[in-house]
């Protein structure tokens, strides 16, 4: 299985020389596993680098993806109209999210409908078909994803991504609880090889008003890694506000708690 980021920002895409290292694309991954499938969890604006890469492909071959959607705040959809493979016929776009099949795709017609965008979301050629995510798991072929609620407004998932004894677990746009650690998220995380973990806020700033934002920071983060005794910290979701000097200060911070913290960084392929 393979693991590339496209995008580790959240709330809105940034720029600017001192945001190059981590880059300004919000929230997009994507998996390749053994078979070959093709599984993103997320379509922030990340996402339309990898569509460019996915229509790459000889006009014959059709092209089959499995998009999960953590919810439906903006940056975690607005690179939908900008993604390719979304206006080819040869593509079978699996759309995966809590909500019932017609309350997502209404809310996806809702993103390029009347006068926000020049296409209509259901007159794309691509084929759609809308998945409510299971209670329990399900498999993509040998992979199976899981789902974990989290604290967050208007609801947000966690998933879970495994690949024979290899697995992955997205978990941002969360907000600690005030009395500790989410237990439920850690039992859900536990003993992962990658833990990827909202750190939008510092320490600092989430105590100085940002509580009932749905964030969390990276120290909540260490926590959770130590408590799930998780393999990797990867750190996203970061602040557009926050410089590369900074995410590089909260990292070496993290690493002083759980020393196998990393940033998540707009490029990085990970093999598992």
């Amino acid at each position: 299985m393979k693991l590339e980021f496209w995008g580790v920002r959240g709330s809105m895409p940034a720029s600017g020389k001192d945001k190059n290292k981590y880059g300004g694309y919000t929230s997009c991954s994507s998996l390749v596993t053994a078979e070959g499938e093709c599984i993103i969890v997320d379509a922030g604006t990340g996402i339309k680098n990898l569509g460019e890469r996915l229509i790459r492909h000889p006009e014959e071959n059709q092209i089959e993806i499995h998009l999960l959607l953590t919810h439906f705040h903006l940056d975690h959809i607005i690179g939908l109209p900008f993604f390719a493979p979304l206006y080819s016929p040869r593509t079978t776009l699996n759309i995966y999210a809590s909500l019932s099949p017609e309350e997502t795709e209404k809310y996806l017609c809702g993103l390029m409908g009347s006068r926000y965008f020049p296409v209509e979301f259901g007159e794309t050629p691509s084929k759609k078909v809308y998945k409510k995510m299971p209670e329990k798991e399900f498999h993509i072929e040998d992979v199976s994803v899981s789902c974990c609620p989290l604290t967050h407004p208007q609801t947000n998932m966690s998933y879970k991504i495994q690949e024979r004894e290899k697995k992955i677990v997205f978990a941002t746009d969360t907000e600690h609880s005030e009395e500790g650690v989410d237990l439920k998220l850690a039992s859900f995380a536990r003993e992962a090889d990658i833990f990827i973990y909202d750190a939008t806020f510092t320490p600092e700033e989430y105590e100085s008003g940002r509580q009932g934002w749905g964030h969390s920071t990276w120290l909540e983060g260490t926590k959770l890694a130590n408590e799930a005794r998780v393999r990797k910290l990867y750190l996203s979701h970061f602040n557009p506000d926050h410089s590369d000097k900074q995410i590089d200060e909260f990292i070496s911070l993290a690493r002083e708690k759980f020393p196998q913290t990393y940033g998540a960084t707009e490029g990085l392929t990970i093999s598992l």
